[in-house]
C-alpha cells in the first residue's frame, strides 16, 4: 500500500513537472502558428482561448488535468490530429528500434559481463570492460552521427535515415528486409552505449559469487566451469541485472529522442522533436507522459518483484 501511494505521487509529480515545464520554454505558439498571416489581436486573442492558452496557469493546469483526467490529450497545433492518435501510430518504429536494441543489449551485456567475472584480472575481462566502461560513456547522438557519416551519408552501405526507402520493393518479405536495413544503425548506435552497464553490472555480481563456498562444492562434485556457471552461477547472478532489465523497460517506449532525431526514425522520440519546434505543447504533454509513466511503473515492478523472488531483499516495515 505504501507503494502504490508513493506511485500515485510520482504520477501527480510527473503531471505538474509536464506541464510547467513546457510553459516556461521560450516561444510562443500563438506567435509560430500564425507566422506569416495578417493576424489582429483579437483573432490572436481568440485562438489563444481555442488552443486552451488563456487564463492563469493555475486555470489552465486545472484545464488540463479535468483533460487527462478523461482520457484526452488534446490536439496537436500542427497535425491537427488528436495526441492519441499520433502517440498510437508512432509507438510501433519505437517499440521495433527500443525493444530490439534492450534485448541485444542484455544477451550480449549479460554473457560477456559473466565471462568477464569468471576470472577477474583476466585479458578478456581488462579490455571488455574498459570497452564497456569507454561505450557507457559515450553520448548515444554523437556515436550515432559517428555512425551515420561512417556507414550512411559516407559509404552509403546503409540508409541515411527513415524506417523505408522511397521506392520499396513488393512483398511483405522485401518490406521486412527493408526496414531491418534501416534498423541496423540505429540499433547499433542505442546497444553500444546500453550495452556497458549490463556488462559491468554481470560481471560485478559474478565476480561476487565466486567467493561462495557453494561453487567449491559444485566443483567437488565433478561439474565443469560451464555448467557451475549456467547452473550455480547465473541464477544467482542475474538477479540485479533483471532487475535493470524491468527498470529499462519503461524506457523502451520513451525510445531515443537523439537517436530517432539524427536518423530521421519515425517514433516518439522523433515526434517530440518536431513538437518542439513549434512548440506543439499538446504533443509535448502527450509524449512526456507517454516517456514518464512507464518508467515511474516498471521502477515499482521492479521493485516488488525483487521483494518476491529475493526474499532477503524485501522493505521491512
Amino acid at each position: 500500500m505504501r507503494r502504490l501511494f508513493d506511485l500515485a505521487g510520482h504520477l501527480l509529480f510527473v503531471v505538474v513537472v509536464g506541464f510547467l515545464l513546457f510553459r516556461v520554454l521560450p516561444g510562443d505558439p500563438v506567435l509560430a502558428l500564425t507566422r506569416g498571416r495578417p493576424t489582429t489581436p483579437e483573432q490572436l486573442v481568440a485562438l489563444r482561448d481555442e488552443l486552451g492558452l488563456a487564463g492563469s496557469l493555475p486555470t489552465q493546469f486545472a484545464r488540463h488535468l479535468g483533460e487527462l483526467l478523461h482520457g484526452d490529450l488534446g490536439i496537436s497545433y500542427a497535425y491537427h490530429r488528436p495526441v492519441a492518435d499520433l502517440i498510437l501510430a508512432r509507438l510501433g518504429p519505437t517499440l521495433l528500434l527500443v525493444g530490439s536494441a534492450t534485448l541485444v543489449s542484455i544477451v550480449l551485456g549479460a554473457s560477456g559481463g559473466m565471462l568477464a567475472g569468471w576470472r577477474p584480472g583476466s585479458r578478456f575481462d581488462r579490455s571488455s570492460t574498459a570497452a564497456a566502461l569507454l561505450l557507457w560513456a559515450t553520448p548515444s547522438f554523437w556515436l550515432a552521427l559517428v555512425l551515420l557519416v561512417a556507414f550512411g551519408a559516407g559509404t552509403g552501405w546503409f540508409p541515411a535515415g527513415g524506417m523505408h526507402s522511397a521506392d520499396p520493393a513488393g512483398g511483405p518479405l522485401a518490406t521486412a528486409a527493408d526496414v531491418l536495413h534501416h534498423l541496423i544503425l540505429p540499433c547499433v548506435s542505442l546497444v553500444a552505449v546500453q550495452y556497458g552497464q549490463y556488462h559491468l553490472l554481470m560481471r560485478s555480481s559474478t565476480a561476487a559469487e565466486r567467493a561462495y563456498p557453494y561453487l567449491t562444492l559444485a566443483r567437488a562434485k565433478g561439474l565443469t566451469d560451464a555448467a557451475v556457471r549456467r547452473r550455480h552461477v547465473l541464477p544467482n547472478a542475474l538477479l540485479p541485472t533483471a532487475t535493470l532489465a524491468l527498470v529499462n523497460l519503461g524506457f523502451v517506449v520513451s525510445g531515443a529522442v537523439a537517436v530517432e532525431s539524427v536518423f530521421s526514425w519515425p517514433g516518439l522520440g522523433y515526434l517530440a522533436y518536431e513538437a518542439l519546434q513549434t512548440p506543439d505543447l499538446p504533443v509535448l504533454h502527450g509524449t512526456f507522459l507517454v516517456f514518464s509513466v512507464p518508467v515511474v511503473l516498471a521502477t515499482v515492478g521492479a521493485d516488488l518483484l525483487r521483494g518476491l523472488v529475493d526474499p532477503r531483499t524485501a522493505a521491512t516495515p
